[in-house]
């Protein structure tokens, strides 16, 4: 209990000195205007108040993904205690407070426009892509879940409780929140939805100290407990748990709010300060779930071999974190528990999935430079875009999620990497970026090639390819570091 009470303390910590540095380094300016004012539409920029922005985005990048992610994450053991921490203070709190303020200052540019006027026009055809994909796969996966569970849920209702009828309901909602401006709909509903998963999160931590069982300790944090050993520690595990610690999608949900943020000096509370919350929560589910399952009367069995088969859904999904969820918050908290089992497991996955595709259908307007003032442009976008997604419907769910997974940290990398090369331009402290994008190059290039979906190549070669990207982009930096030497930006 002693790590996860420090590791509170961490992120707490981080958020205060950490988080002022990288304010610091932005140099915010409070007297400058925010697109919400100079371009306000009544669809996308519009002010609101800093409070509901911060609920807005923490809903935004939050979803199931701290939840999901946590609870698979701790399988392989402490560790992700380290991960947690270490890679949302120093990675995943930066790429979201950085890029968040970044497009701010260029009036709410989603991350494709960002990242062409960093890294070149064939960057932004590349990143523009990924991230469309990104948000097509992040609201197909965030809406066969939860429509599977309220399926099971519903099974005596006849048509109405079939899986196909929760998914087409499901998606009538994503387009509407699409389609709408935003305050109707998500800036009215996810404020509430975010305080009840702030309220989970409490519920859980309280739960922590009171219920029975053990938390593993740090010290045990450089051994592999995973029970299947399908893939090593690392790069498993920073894949693994990615919203907790470092998260490409976030870099596609923080433009939203960017176009609503009244003032520069809300950007730490609202991005950096998010994604610190975020982690806290991860944090929590980690530890709730692998002291849930340590509780249980299982002779000979480990914890983690106890939590993957809590896990384990002999149904199409294959390991569902949804059960664990479910079983932990009616166990621990009762009747409110159920509710707010509902709640992660169903409206919290919904409600990243039409963020999703809001995001997806601002991407492709940036891209092909198209206003989004009337219906029928909106339109024009938003058709193709769930098209494509209810296609995807019908392909294989754990396929989908591996590859999701994949294209998330493999964007947050390209992010960094955009980022380091805006603070390198301007003669700041680049070095806040630069670690964290060259870690995440190692993750993402030795990820590919030693997964099961990926290349499947041996550990060695994995490892030493892996290395060897890494390396090539550190020269191809310094190289083109040196063509910027003498030269300021302001």
């Amino acid at each position: 209990m002693i790590s996860f009470i420090a590791a509170i303390l961490c992120l707490i910590t981080g958020y205060f000195i950490y988080g002022s540095i990288a304010e610091r380094v932005y140099k915010i300016d409070p007297s400058r205007q925010t697109p919400c004012y100079r371009l306000q539409d009544g669809v996308d920029f519009m002010p609101m108040s800093p409070k509901r922005v911060f609920l807005i985005q923490f809903l935004n990048i939050a979803g199931t993904g701290p939840i999901f992610g946590a609870i698979q994450g701790i399988l392989f053991g402490p560790a992700a205690y380290l991960w947690i921490v270490f890679g949302c203070i120093f990675g995943g709190a930066v790429h979201d407070f950085m890029f968040g303020m970044m497009s701010l200052q260029r009036d709410g540019k989603s991350i494709p426009e960002v990242v062409s006027d960093e890294l070149g026009r064939h960057a932004h055809i590349i990143i523009c892509v990924l991230s469309l994909v990104l948000m097509v796969l992040v609201g197909t996966v965030f809406c066969t879940t939860p429509a599977g569970l309220l399926a099971s849920m519903t099974s005596g209702w006849g048509s109405f409780g079939t899986t196909a009828f929760w998914i087409a309901l499901i998606f009538v909602y994503y387009f509407f929140a699409t389609m709408f401006p935003i305050d109707k709909l998500i800036g009215r509903i996810y404020p509430i939805f975010g305080i009840a998963l702030l309220v989970m999160a409490a519920g859980l931590l309280y739960g922590i100290f009171v219920n029975g069982g053990g938390v593993p300790e740090v010290t045990e944090a450089f051994a592999d407990h995973h029970p299947t050993g399908e893939i090593p520690i690392f790069p498993g595990l920073c894949i693994t748990i990615a919203c907790g610690a470092v998260s490409g999608f976030h870099g596609t949900q923080s433009p939203m709010m960017a176009r609503c943020l009244t003032n520069e000096k809300y950007g730490r509370p609202v991005f950096y300060g998010a994604m610190i919350t975020e982690g806290i929560v991860a944090l929590i589910w980690a530890v709730a779930a692998i002291k849930f399952a340590d509780s249980l009367d299982v002779e000979g069995a480990t914890p983690y071999a106890k939590l993957l088969n809590l896990m384990t859904d002999n149904g199409a999904h294959g390991v569902n974190p949804a059960l664990l969820v479910n079983a932990v918050c009616t166990s621990w908290l009762g009747t409110l528990g159920a509710i707010l089992a509902v709640l992660g497991v169903v409206a919290a996955p919904i409600t990243s999935g039409d963020t999703a595709f809001r995001s997806a259908r601002l991407i492709l307007a940036d891209f092909i430079h198209l206003p989004q003032t009337t219906i029928s442009r909106r339109l024009m976008l938003a058709l193709p875009i769930f098209a494509i997604a209810i296609a995807l419907v019908f392909v294989d769910f754990s396929i989908i999620w591996r590859y999701f997974a994949w294209t998330n940290q493999t964007l947050a990398t390209v992010t960094l990497w955009t980022i380091t090369v805006w603070l390198t331009k301007r003669k700041r402290c680049f070095y806040i970026a630069f670690i964290p994008a060259l870690f995440m190059t190692l993750v993402c290039s030795t990820y590919i090639c030693i997964a099961p979906e990926g290349l499947r190549l041996p550990h060695v070669i994995s490892y030493s390819i892996g290395a060897f990207i890494t390396i090539a982009c550190l020269i191809l930096y310094i190289r083109w570091r040196s063509i910027y030497e003498g030269k300021t930006i302001q």
